[in-house]
């Protein structure tokens, strides 16, 4: 097709490692980029409904995270995987390009995980042990 552009292909984990004593996912792109990333900050930024509601301002701010562990992970086709966390949410797929995201991203998503957190009312550090309080879903789907 003449005039159309195409955008490069996203880059591809050619190594993933969970390593359960540091509570990390280590993975390495193809194009050499390698990030360490934290089950915790994995929870908190989920791309699942239950985290990130279905839509602007329906996001739930997640709390008593900071000693999650992964209980597996599990590949979605070519194209993601879906980790299992040990508070039992699953439902969060993540894309290759989002993990990069993630990855690219930590420094500024931990610091406004953190500004959220305070800006609910909770102190920075005690707000990551404070156990999340069940609401109810007003979007009709059970999460």
């Amino acid at each position: 097709m003449t005039g159309s552009k195409q955008s490069a292909p996203a880059p591809i984990p050619t190594a993933l490692t969970v390593r359960t004593q540091s509570r990390v996912v280590e993975v390495t792109f193809d194009d050499g980029a390698q990030f360490s990333l934290p089950f915790e900050l994995l929870r908190v930024y989920s791309p699942s409904a239950e985290v990130r509601g279905h839509g602007p301002g329906q996001e739930t701010l997640q709390t008593g995270k900071r000693d999650i562990t992964l209980t597996a992970l599990e590949p979605v086709g070519h194209y993601a995987v879906q980790p299992h966390f040990s508070d039992a949410h699953n439902s969060g797929i993540y894309t290759w390009e989002y993990l990069y995201w993630l990855g690219e991203n930590q420094p500024s998503l931990w610091l406004d995980y953190l500004n959220r957190l305070e800006a609910a009312g909770f102190d920075r550090e005690a707000g990551r042990d404070t156990p999340m309080v069940q609401q109810a879903s007003g979007c009709g789907h059970q999460h």
